[in-house]
């Protein structure tokens, strides 16, 4: 059954809003959370002009407060029962790991990891209400290999992709699906100011993750992982 009411993490911009964008269709109900409120304004009124109905809540991955109060405000507006966490949200940066201090280090795993670990805790309530829920988590295909310069932001998606295996064995009892979406390099702000020599004219773009994510929401059986190549 295809989701109703979704809750996206990460959802002002790039990934998140393609995401957003192709489910908004009438009678679907979407809560988009992230930390700039004047994007959310903009995407909620895109998914309504989409026929969807939209609310935003903002909120700051690193502070467990501020995750539970964006949960709640989903949870509240889908009347109890949530069809679809999508953890979206994310920060990443390339840099040699001996000039990596320990507050980005912090920084990373607060946001790439425990963000999503809260937030799913935060949901398993509501996904438990509801008849077939899934969780979707986007990861990287930094999560699969390693990559020169990425050491932080590999060792966060490595996290991920254990937390999602876990989990996935955990609820699957309970009828709750967990797959995990590893994108290679996709044209997002996510680039913006980071020292690559990338064409990015060659990346995926945010739609097309945002259709892997659509194609596996519809699936009865869970796809376990998903790559996206461009």
């Amino acid at each position: 059954m295809a989701p109703t009411r979704i809750l996206i993490t990460g959802g002002g911009r790039g990934i998140g809003r393609a995401i957003a964008l192709r489910f908004a269709t009438s009678g679907v109900k979407i809560c988009i959370a992230s930390r700039t409120s004047d994007e959310l304004d903009k995407v909620v009124e895109e998914i309504e002009a989409a026929g969807g109905e939209a609310i935003a809540a903002q909120f700051n991955l690193r502070d467990h407060g501020s995750i539970e109060a964006a949960v709640y405000r989903a949870v509240d507006f889908f009347e109890g029962q949530m069809d679809l966490l999508v953890n979206n949200a994310g920060v990443f940066d390339v840099k040699p790991f001996d000039e990596c201090n320990p507050g980005m280090i912090q920084k990373f795993f607060d946001v790439n990891v425990l963000g999503a670990m809260y937030t799913t805790q935060e949901a398993l309530g509501a996904l438990r209400e509801a008849d077939g829920a899934h969780v979707i988590n986007i990861s990287s295909t930094a999560g699969l290999q390693g990559y020169p310069g990425s050491a932080v932001y590999c060792a966060t998606k490595y996290a991920l992709r254990g937390f999602s295996d876990a989990l996935r064995e955990e609820l699957c009892d309970e009828g709750i699906r967990v797959t995990t979406v590893y994108p290679d390099a996709t044209d997002t702000t996510l680039f913006d100011g980071v020292d690559l020599d990338l064409d990015r004219s060659t990346m995926d773009s945010p739609e097309t993750v945002a259709e892997v994510v659509w194609q596996a929401a519809q699936e009865d059986e869970c796809p376990r992982d998903i790559k996206v190549r461009p």
